[in-house]
């Protein structure tokens, strides 16, 4: 099976030109100066891999309405948001190979953007009474928050366990793509066995998302971000967690001084990503990604749908084949 987003995006080209019409609608303003910069974020879209999940995951149940494409555009609206925060939070300067708003416009203006966009996401859904998309997302939301703060304080220690990990990663990635799953999946179909469904699904994939994220940290490839910035930022993941685990004492003292230094050279750095390499660090999380994969697969193809799977299918595989 070809598995590219552009294959994925092949039977819905026409729903995701109508979805992008109206999410540049749904930020419009009559402030010069917010239009300038909601058209600058409508352009940088990147891969889509929201509107993609909420698209597909309706035409699962019947076909993309109206409601639906309210819901894809209610999740890049707080998603969007959460992004402008995040930059302000972390200082940076660039988001997918383009400046940052904080960077063009400074903090004050980013934090009254991700404002904005925040309550354009909750109006939209308000004004049309889509309560069930604004409770999916929100909780989302909620868990996203919980997931970060959840982070930080661990990062301080660095006393990340697997288990507090997964916990991390499923509020911080999995619970936003479940929500994109769900929220698609309710606007065509109410059946809450079926929703509950979805969003496990969802949340698989976006487990395995993350998985795939992390392990881009000890690659070689041009990924968009700098190889060992994970450790740079002293973030716990899973290869580097089993890698430890798997370690002497004074192994994992030695990594351990390294990642706490908040100045560390390129050849320490690369000491940490040979070390994950030689303790099994990479093909555990490899294993470990496979598993969530092939739940996501499990329960897609237990759910009664009116449509075939297969798109969704190759959206699952390229999220762990991606290069980037």
């Amino acid at each position: 099976m070809v598995n590219t987003l552009t294959y994925i995006k092949s039977p819905i080209e026409e729903e995701l030109k109508i979805f992008e019409y109206k999410f540049r609608e749904s930020v419009r303003s009559k402030v010069p100066l917010l239009d300038t910069i909601m058209n600058y974020i409508v352009k940088r879209k990147g891969k889509q891999m929201r509107p993609l999940l909420v698209l597909h995951c309706a035409k699962l149940f019947g076909d993309i309405n109206e409601t639906t494409y309210r819901g894809a555009a209610l999740v890049e609206l707080l998603h969007t948001a959460t992004l402008v925060h995040d930059d302000v939070v972390d200082e940076a300067n660039m988001r997918r190979g383009f400046f940052s708003i904080n960077a063009l416009w400074k903090n004050k203006i980013a934090v009254l953007v991700g404002d904005y966009l925040l309550s354009k996401g909750l109006l939209l859904s308000l004004r049309n009474k889509d309560f069930k998309s604004l409770e999916i997302l929100s909780t989302a939301v909620e868990q996203m928050s919980e997931g970060e703060l959840l982070q930080m304080e661990k990062a301080r220690k660095l006393d990340i366990t697997e288990e507090v990990y997964f916990d991390i990663i499923t509020k911080k990635t999995a619970s936003l793509l479940a929500s994109c799953c769900g929220i698609g999946a309710y606007s065509t179909n109410q059946n809450e066995d079926t929703l509950n469904s979805v969003l496990e699904m969802g949340e698989s994939l976006g487990i395995a998302f993350q998985i795939k994220d992390d392990l881009f940290d000890y690659g070689d490839n041009k990924i968009g971000k700098p190889t060992g910035i994970d450790i740079v930022e002293k973030k716990m993941t899973l290869p580097l967690i089993y890698a430890l685990n798997n370690s002497s004492k004074s192994e994992k003292r030695g990594v351990l001084k390294i990642i706490k230094n908040s100045k560390k050279s390129k050849k320490q750095i690369d000491e940490v990503i040979s070390f994950v390499r030689e303790k099994g660090g990479i093909e555990y999380a490899e294993k470990r990604m496979l598993e969530f994969k092939k739940k996501a697969e499990s329960i897609l193809n237990n759910i009664e749908t009116q449509s075939s799977i297969e798109y969704i299918s190759a959206l699952i595989k390229y999220v762990i084949d991606r290069k980037k």
